[in-house]
């Protein structure tokens, strides 16, 4: 069997596949199904610092290949978690990744702050719309980014920060130096991509907010090309994700600057995508006499080079 763990800035994970926020709750669920411990890691359900109720329903539409959702970040809040969830997790033996979301700088240093030291990671949306800046992304420009990492990471001085980069931007490498500048120990991408779907008998959107962020197999082209991108442009970490249904998708990520990866929507098409996931990355090694699963980081060759 090959070695399946990968080290990314000093957390060991057992292999390099983590639940991606959002679609594996805090994983209680899941582990009626199986031992969440065999994942790498669970990255949470976005935090913030009080519950929100997320957005009207409906929040979640169907289309060819991809899901669209507008869940609006429904949360318990930090506090609920600390005291409700969080030694849950940790007793299961995978590593725990806070995910957290603010509307002002205030919030992410203070939300950081409070976590550190409790968690394995922190991984910030940073897709959250700017109060202060008119509802523009924290993620849309680079001095943003730059801005809000900064901050957040004053606040995370002891937990490794990972920013989890919006796709929806003029330069994926350009937002993952920003990144970089800002302090972030690892970058993550992609989160959702900004679609829409109509009813075309009311011809109205399906989602009560209109707009949606776009995850599923049919986004994987556009985010295995980002990954590709971000990792030649920074020296830290990358986490890759977008459309991951089966350990070959995981491993064009790997060979494409990925140190581990993400699934997400598979979770919610197969209940069991995760630990097959695993499975096939450590039976493909074999096949290939790969030792290490860390060796197929970085290892995409372009055409005529």
């Amino acid at each position: 069997m090959a070695n399946l763990s990968v080290t990314i800035c000093g957390v060991t994970l057992k292999n390099p596949v983590i639940a991606a926020s959002g679609t594996y709750g805090f994983g209680r669920e899941f582990q009626e199904l199986y031992d969440v411990g065999e994942i790498g890691g669970i990255s949470t359900k976005g935090l913030t610092l009080e519950p929100r109720a997320g957005n009207p329903v409906p929040r979640i539409a169907e289309s060819r290949g991809v899901i669209l959702n507008a869940v609006g970040l429904q949360n318990p809040g930090v506090e609920h978690f600390i005291e409700n969830d969080l030694e849950w997790l940790k007793s299961t033996g995978t590593k725990v990744i806070a995910n957290v979301a603010g509307k002002t700088l205030d919030d992410y240093k203070n939300i950081c702050t409070r976590l550190n030291g409790l968690v394995d990671m922190i991984e910030l949306n940073i897709s959250c719309p700017n109060v202060k800046s008119g509802g523009m992304a924290f993620g849309i420009r680079p001095e943003t980014v730059e801005e809000v990492t900064r901050v957040a990471k004053s606040g995370a001085k002891d937990t490794p920060l990972i920013v989890k980069l919006s796709p929806n931007v003029e330069s994926i490498a350009a937002n993952a130096l920003a990144a970089e500048r800002g302090g972030a120990d690892c970058i993550s991408l992609i989160n959702t991509l900004t679609g829409m779907a109509i009813d075309i008998e009311r011809r109205r959107p399906i989602i009560a907010n209109n707009t949606g962020g776009v995850s599923g197999a049919g986004v994987k082209p556009v985010a295995v090309r980002m990954v590709y991108e971000a990792s030649q442009a920074v020296k830290i970490p990358v986490i890759g994700m977008g459309g991951i249904t089966c350990a070959e998708d995981a491993i064009e990520f790997l060979m494409a600057g990925a140190s581990a990866v993400q699934v997400g929507t598979a979770n919610f098409t197969d209940p069991y995508a995760m630990p097959k996931i695993i499975a096939g990355l450590n039976a493909w090694c074999d096949r290939h006499g790969i030792e290490n699963v860390a060796q197929l980081t970085g290892t995409l060759q372009l055409n005529g080079k």
